[in-house]
């Protein structure tokens, strides 16, 4: 198809060769698909009003509507449009013409339609493929060599650095923007992105390996970025910051909910205090005690200094730490279910495969309830997210399972060797030894116990 400024250039030399008075040209750039074009119903008013006449390249440059066609003919019918000349196409004002003119406005219309029909199918064959049929998001590229999706090393590692800073529950969606623009993601414009695209990043599936498109999730076949896992933990701290936030008055202290009151049975809390004195000295404290939410038990237990409650604990651990027999038997029962952890995980990969393998029959059947009309699209869709959401953590489990059959071992005997060396701890650094400088070993041991 010409160019308009070609198409202008060969109608003033048709008119110049026809003897063709041109009284104003009018170019019309809104697609002739649709109707509502003002330039070419202001045309059409003019006309209709004081007659005229009109020269134009081909008749699917008046219309490809229904609407404008009919009204392009009629006012051939009312003899307020006079004539009609294309240098491509024959039309008189007559039954004849109008018999042609209205098969050329129909054949143009059905060349829109197929178009857009063929698109479509194209576009919906490339889902199926697993192959994203629009501009991908940040973190990826479409590639028109190879006419697929693939990742952009450097803005991915940003990308999954943006979703593991923001599970981590201090930051806001303002600063995963900043963070996105110190690495140079920033919008069109050239500004920050709004925290509505922040959450739109934090929130699209693709990173995942599947994709939404047409209202439904895809499985996709462009590599992921962020595991599965990462994605649910974002979407669980965006609902989190959603609601409003409720800080608490005093930070959680190193023992809160590990010890309960011997009296009344309720949990031990903690508080920190600091006082100043006349002379410029500050002292900082911490004190727990009971919350004493037990309203049948009136509590009378007064509250305690850290430093001595740090003393009661240090004596009790020395009582409990772990016997070497008992740490070597142990250890020695771990190594035999280190070798025989083999047979477990493909027991395990097994289970998994059988699920992932229901799912795809769930959904085979889900599609035929759909197209049977059996299933409403929303329930559809909302069905068919949940499977496929569900068979992408059964995959990462089990290349997971694959990768860390024997991740158990180590931290098994870190604590092995922890437990049995706490009375030998607490011996060379004194009774105070479990206080603010050597609190992870004791969290350690009464976590695990």
């Amino acid at each position: 198809m010409l160019s308009i400024e070609a198409q202008l250039t060969e109608l003033r030399e048709y008119a110049k060769r026809e003897d063709i008075i041109i009284s104003a040209e009018v170019v019309e750039k809104q697609s002739a698909k649709y109707i509502g074009r003002p330039l070419f119903n202001k045309m059409l008013d003019e006309i209709e009003k004081v007659g005229g006449n009109i020269l134009a390249w081909n008749p699917d440059r008046l219309a490809r509507n229904s609407v404008d066609g009919g009204r392009v003919i009629y006012l051939l019918d009312t003899g307020k449009l006079a004539s009609l000349k294309f240098p491509t196409f024959w039309c008189d004002n007559t039954g004849q013409g109008k018999f042609m003119l209205n098969m050329a406005f129909g054949q143009s219309k059905y060349y829109v339609d197929s178009l857009s029909e063929n698109t479509k199918r194209g576009l919906r064959q490339k889902v199926r493929n697993g192959e994203y049929p629009t501009l991908a998001p940040v973190g990826y590229i479409n590639d028109s060599r190879i006419k697929s999706v693939i990742v952009d090393r450097k803005k991915a590692k940003i990308i999954k650095q943006a979703f593991e800073l923001y599970v981590k529950g201090n930051q806001r969606l303002e600063d995963i923007a900043n963070f996105l623009a110190k690495k140079n993601i920033i919008s069109k414009r050239g500004n920050i992105i709004h925290k509505s695209r922040a959450t739109s990043i934090l929130s699209n599936p693709f990173y995942t390996g599947l994709f939404r498109y047409g209202g439904e999730l895809h499985e996709g076949k462009h590599e992921p970025i962020i595991s599965k896992k990462l994605f649910d933990q974002a979407q669980e701290m965006l609902k989190l910051r959603g609601k409003p936030d409720r800080k608490a008055k005093n930070e959680p202290q190193s023992f809160c909910g590990l010890i309960s009151c011997a009296s009344c049975g309720m949990m031990i809390t903690g508080e920190y205090k600091v006082k100043k004195q006349k002379n410029g000295n500050v002292h900082e404290y911490i004190y727990y005690h009971c919350t004493k939410k037990n309203k049948s038990v009136k509590c009378k237990e007064p509250c305690i200094r850290q430093e001595e409650l740090s003393n009661q604990l240090s004596s009790i651990i020395q009582k409990v730490s772990l016997p070497k027999d008992w740490a070597e038997e142990l250890n020695r029962i771990a190594l035999e279910d280190h070798k025989n952890s083999a047979q477990f995980l493909t027991a395990g990969v097994k289970e998994k495969e059988e699920k992932i393998q229901n799912i795809k029959i769930k959904l085979e059947r889900l599609l035929t309830g759909y197209l049977d009309q059996d299933i409403e699209k929303e329930i559809y869709r909302a069905e068919k997210s949940k499977l496929l959401f569900s068979k992408k953590s059964l995959e990462e489990e089990i290349i997971s399972l694959s990768h860390k059959q024997n991740a158990w071992l180590e931290p098994f005997q870190n604590w092995v060797k922890v437990a049995q060396g706490l009375a030998e701890f607490i011996g060379e650094n004194g009774r105070n030894s479990v206080g603010v400088a050597s609190q992870r070993p004791l969290l350690i041991f009464f976590k695990t116990i």
